[in-house]
């Protein structure tokens, strides 16, 4: 069974297959925990995953306000599961339940947030939280219609929540009208439709050209400039600047035996090193771009 296989039957059937895995028991489950963290053994990752497909199921019902399908509900809590496995350590003396709960819940909720509108909503934690609660707290206030919210009840959801009262306002707006196709027609008697309204944003073709060549240039001088560094200052830019999660000071700290300060310094020093190296080798306009090795160490991970 695979993290979306949900999506692939019917709901009762789903539910049906998932009541074969029975729950672990807490040495079960540090055994399996510990034999995936220690030896990657899939077989232990796979039953750990499969034990809480209940689970899963549990918080993505839910969510079933939303106006979405449970079965990709489920399929996106799957993953966000799948995710907290692969990051569970035993070691921290919780059980799986409750360390893949946030995992489920965020992957559940990014889905709902995207799949809600053509026109995005808001991903901040302030808008998620709005999002995520308005429909409770208008509940509390016995305000449900579909209209605008009293501005008594604006007010104690804003400060509720801690958000402004205009993005109360904005929201429950939002969630109150349905979604409009752009391609319904201007007008009964007109053959064209909204879409040919909106502006065409795509780059013009000369643009994207000029942006490749320049890109080219930037990871050609990150690379020879990298060259001048030595072993230890290659690594550490490579781990804390050309990574997409950044290795932390201590964790280079305990590899190379020094303190995280030291760890830091080098890598100012390595900065400074690739920054010269840059301004010296770059010749080609403008030079205030290519001077700076962030734009390069940008161009060079993008």
């Amino acid at each position: 069974m695979t993290s979306r296989s949900a999506a692939s039957v019917s709901p009762s059937r789903y539910l049906s297959d998932i009541r074969d895995f029975r729950l672990l028991s807490l040495d079960e489950e540090q055994a399996l925990a510990t034999s995936w963290r220690d030896r990657q053994d899939i077989n232990a990752a796979h039953r750990l995953v499969t034990s809480h497909l209940g689970f899963v199921v549990r918080i993505a019902k839910g969510y079933g306000g939303y106006g979405l399908p449970l079965v990709d509900l489920i399929s996106e809590g799957n993953v966000g599961l799948m995710l907290a496995v692969r990051r569970f350590d035993p070691a921290r003396g919780v059980r799986l339940s409750t360390y893949s709960m946030w995992w489920i819940r965020a992957a559940i909720q990014d889905y709902i947030l995207h799949s809600w509108s053509l026109v995005k909503i808001g991903t901040t934690t302030a808008q998620k939280r709005l999002f995520f609660n308005l429909r409770r707290l208008k509940g509390q206030l016995r305000a449900l219609g579909d209209g605008d919210l009293e501005s008594e009840q604006v007010t104690r959801i804003a400060s509720t929540l801690d958000v402004p009262e205009r993005e109360v306002i904005s929201m429950n707006r939002r969630l109150t009208r349905s979604d409009q196709s752009l391609n319904n027609p201007l007008r009964l008697d007109d053959e064209g439709e909204w879409q040919d309204l909106l502006a065409d944003e795509t780059e013009s073709h000369e643009n994207a050209i000029a942006d490749r060549e320049e890109l080219t240039g930037r990871r050609a001088l990150l690379s020879g400039a990298l060259t001048i560094l030595n072993e230890r200052e290659r690594e550490i830019i490579v781990e804390r600047r050309l990574r997409d999660n950044p290795t932390a000071f201590e964790e280079l700290a305990r590899r190379y035996g020094i303190s995280h300060q030291r760890v830091r310094q080098i890598e100012v020093r390595a900065l400074e090193k690739l920054r010269k190296t840059v301004n010296d080798r770059a010749t080609t306009p403008p030079q205030s771009r290519l001077a700076s090795p962030a734009a390069a160490v940008h161009a060079y991970r993008g």
